[in-house]
């Protein structure tokens, strides 16, 4: 049997997905919804882990680290060490992926996920990305 806590945070983030065909080619941004789905042993309580837990070291990072910025891929022209004007912007997160629905997913559950959850026995096992009530990505270990 697996059991898994499920929580979500709602963050503004903008972002661009550089070489699209269309409108997302564009700055522009999001109402996210970012549901963490961890998975792990049952603690003498009964919990995989604390929902508490779940929300100081996911959630919290999505708040610190991208609410209310944009995400620009490094490779983006936009933030280009010669050409581009948001390099220095702090509210410009430089990440290492196009920031589709499914690459933040999965920058989520391989990166960010292991490292805020190191010491708690618990894997973070899925990531669903909710761009738009209509829109989302699913990525899972």
């Amino acid at each position: 049997m697996t059991t898994t806590a499920v929580r979500y945070h709602d963050i503004s983030c903008g972002h661009r997905v550089y070489g699209h065909e269309s409108k997302c080619g564009h700055l522009h941004g999001h109402n996210y919804r970012v549901t963490f789905h961890c998975s792990g042993d049952l603690d003498a309580i009964g919990r995989v882990i604390d929902f508490s837990v779940i929300k100081s070291r996911l959630c919290m990072w999505l708040e610190d680290e991208w609410d209310h910025r944009t995400l620009l891929w490094s490779q983006d022209p936009y933030i280009n060490p010669v050409a581009g004007v948001l390099r220095n912007d702090p509210s410009v997160v430089s990440v290492p992926f196009n920031p589709t629905a499914e690459n933040i997913g999965a920058h989520l559950l391989n990166v960010v996920g292991p490292e805020q959850l190191a010491g708690t026995g618990v894997t973070l096992v899925a990531v669903d990305v909710e761009e738009t009530r209509k829109c989302s990505a699913s990525v899972s270990l």
